[in-house]
């Protein structure tokens, strides 16, 4: 459980999300009516077996998929009644991304990797720069800056991800599996970062993780089951 004792106002509401892909004649229903609440400067594990739908509902979150039904809000707003272009720009001010595998652009530096949030939001260079740098420190990595991915070890080039996400300052930071490709101690190290960086920056963390011992320290954990989160399973209550 983390130390932050008094959580903050509804981020994000999800309400009855449901969603379904078309295989050919063959409809799979992969969500059934999703309801969940993130609170802001919370951590939320959503555990569940693989093939149960935590990537899916993970990316309905973060806008980018849309679900079949339901709706989401973020800050009190319906969000999805955006247009892509504004969708496009809402994540990368008010979302960071974790994924398993780090998606770092192997023929760039760290640094360079962190800058690119802060450039597709149009800052410039020198200001990309000093951010990315800042993020890059406070994950423990101000020594590696000039590292490319090939240079770091899986732990590392985690963390350059998670700086990457930090880079515009979010308030919610989306992880899916973000510990599923390292080892048990490593994968301690990157989820005490995520509790440190909800301690000082305030921010939220929903965070996708098969691994049991690390989803107890988290505020809460939400369980996806058959594509529903059961009401009143005390998992789900944080007791």
């Amino acid at each position: 459980m983390s130390p932050m004792a008094d959580l903050g106002a509804e981020l994000v509401v999800a309400e009855g999300l449901e969603k379904e892909y078309r295989s050919g004649p063959e409809v799979v229903r992969v969500l059934r009516g999703v309801d969940l609440t993130l609170r802001a400067a919370e951590v939320v594990a959503l555990v569940g077996a693989s093939g149960v739908g935590k990537t899916t509902l993970l990316y309905i979150l973060g806008t980018l998929e849309r679900p079949t039904a339901g709706r989401v809000r973020f800050g009190g707003e319906d969000v999805l009644a955006r247009s892509e272009a504004q969708l496009a720009r809402f994540r990368r001010q008010e979302m960071g991304f974790v994924f398993q595998f780090y998606n770092l652009l192997g023929e760039m530096s760290a640094l360079e990797n962190a800058m690119v949030p802060a450039l597709l939001l149009r800052k410039s260079t020198r200001e990309a720069r000093s951010l990315a740098g800042e993020a890059l420190h406070e994950v423990g990595l101000g020594d590696r800056v000039r590292h490319r991915p090939g240079e770091l070890s899986g732990g590392e080039q985690q963390r350059v991800a998670i700086a990457r996400a930090l880079v515009n300052r979010p308030r919610l930071i989306l992880a899916d599996e973000p510990t599923g490709n390292l080892d048990p101690k490593t994968s301690e190290v990157i989820f005490d970062l995520f509790l440190r960086l909800q301690a000082e920056r305030g921010l939220a963390f929903l965070i996708a993780t098969h691994n049991p011992d690390l989803a107890r320290k988290a505020d809460r954990q939400c369980r996806l089951v058959e594509g529903r989160i059961p009401q009143g399973d005390p998992r789900a209550l944080g007791m």
